[in-house]
């Protein structure tokens, strides 16, 4: 897991998930690419805002990589997307319109 905030990670690190804090684009990206060289990470989590810092990154993640699935989370101060953001995703990456 990468987070953006101390209170996070120490959240998730209490559920059983390691992690490691970073601030700002270079420090995140080079977070992503220390979990990408780690061979037993099928699922990289991280915060919406810190996923924020490095959007190309997390793009080209999910366009050309098969693993880790990159799965974006709120952080302690709940979500800044909109409400039916899942949906929209689901109909873009697949096609599939759930009302």
């Amino acid at each position: 897991m990468i987070s953006d905030n101390h209170d996070s990670l120490v959240g998730m690190r209490l559920a059983g998930v390691a992690g490691e804090e970073a601030h700002g684009p270079e420090e995140t990206a080079r977070a992503v690419q220390e979990a990408l060289q780690m061979e037993d990470v099928g699922i990289l989590l991280i915060t919406e805002k810190a996923a924020a810092t490095i959007p190309d990154l997390i793009r080209d993640l999910r366009e050309k990589a098969k693993l880790p699935l990159v799965v974006e989370i709120p952080d302690r101060h709940g979500t800044t997307r909109e409400a039916d953001f899942l949906t929209k995703y689901l109909h873009e990456a697949i096609g599939v319109k759930i009302e």
